[in-house]
């Protein structure tokens, strides 16, 4: 759905959402202005107001996947243990486990006041490089703070399967590649270094570094900065949390981020001067993480490996008629990059 379009009663019942709201204590009146708005390319994000408050829901596509419900669920548990910490995020509000309610497991948040630097830069940011600078350095501090959560918590207990998480993540993806042929009219898999990925990475995997929680998907797109200056607001779009080895996330900065030598990277954010290079983030990252990045390349790889994977999903299902065409083609696209970058971090390895 478009930002500000109106919300299909089929997808979340107003009248049903009001008097589930009322069950939990949360104002009371109509809810006001509900519309779509854009973040991420899974889920849905609706805002409203109630009360003079505003809240954000968050819930799984009309197209659910099978594992839609439950992504949900683990979502709004890793955002309620995040409370108090560092760590730049949404305010979690209350979450509905049941999918009985609205057809979908859902939660509300706090509406988030910032941007999205891959939309458009506000004049503040792209008029000043050391802004830009400082949005960059911000983006590692952000999730330096996260990994430096305790994630053996009561709040995060069987969160996740830390042991042997190195070792499942060929086999995991994979599978889920696999799984894409049963969508009807799609043709396969055509990905460059695919066979060379899957080797290098099973036959380089690294001791694990020491576990905390993983943010999963961590790229500009799914960060939001503040108006007035080159800081997060938040970390948005936690499908992918579990608790594991951190160095995931830094190995999805170095994925997504622009090479030393031009090339554009993955996540388009224009005028680009001033943000600092890769090798500048990952000493950044370095100087304040106890985690030893000497093993960088694996991850960079598993990242660019599993995150291909994820987004040929939507390509898989467009053929099927379950997502849009040019929306699948153009994250095919991505997907494409992605094995390529992987490649040249082979090869120069």
């Amino acid at each position: 759905m478009a930002d500000g379009q109106p919300v299909d009663p089929s997808i979340v019942d107003p009248e049903i959402l009001r008097a589930w709201m009322d069950g939990k204590g949360l104002g009371t009146g109509p809810l006001e202005r509900l519309e779509a708005i854009t973040g991420g390319t899974q889920n849905l994000l609706l805002r409203f107001t109630r009360d003079g408050r505003t809240y954000v829901l968050r819930r799984p596509p009309e197209h659910k996947r099978t594992n839609s419900d439950e992504t949900m669920r683990r979502e709004a548990r890793v955002l309620s243990a995040l409370a108090g910490s560092d760590v730049p995020h949404p305010g979690f509000i209350a979450g509905e486990p049941d999918e009985a309610v609205l057809g979908a497991a859902f939660y509300l948040m706090e509406s988030i006041d910032g941007f999205q630097a891959t939309a458009e830069l506000p004049s503040l940011h792209a008029g000043d490089p050391m802004v830009r600078r400082a949005m960059g350095l911000s983006f590692v501090d952000a999730i330096l703070a996260l990994h430096a959560v305790e994630s053996e918590t009561g709040a995060l207990d069987s969160f996740g399967k830390p042991d042997g998480y190195l070792e499942r993540q060929v086999p995991r993806w994979q599978a889920q590649l696999d799984s894409y042929n049963e969508l009807q009219g799609y043709p396969g898999p055509e990905l460059p270094h695919l066979d060379d990925i899957q080797a290098f990475l099973e036959q380089n995997r690294p001791d694990p570094s020491p576990t905390g929680i993983i943010h999963g998907d961590y790229h500009l797109a799914n960060v939001m900065f503040q108006h007035d200056r080159g800081e997060i607001a938040a970390i948005v779009d936690w499908e992918l949390a579990t608790c594991g080895d951190p160095l995931i996330d830094l190995g999805l900065i170095v994925a997504f981020w622009p090479e030393a030598d031009g090339d554009a990277g993955m996540m388009s954010v224009q005028p680009w001067e001033g943000f600092p290079t890769i090798d500048e983030m990952v000493r950044h990252y370095d100087e304040r993480s106890p985690r030893s990045v000497e093993a960088l390349d694996w991850y960079a790889v598993l990242a660019c490996y599993k995150t291909g994977i994820i987004l040929e999903g939507t390509h898989a299902r467009a053929f099927a008629g379950k997502a849009a065409k040019e929306f699948g083609d153009l994250l095919h696209e991505t997907t494409v990059g992605l094995f390529e970058k992987a490649g040249r971090i082979i090869q120069r390895g």
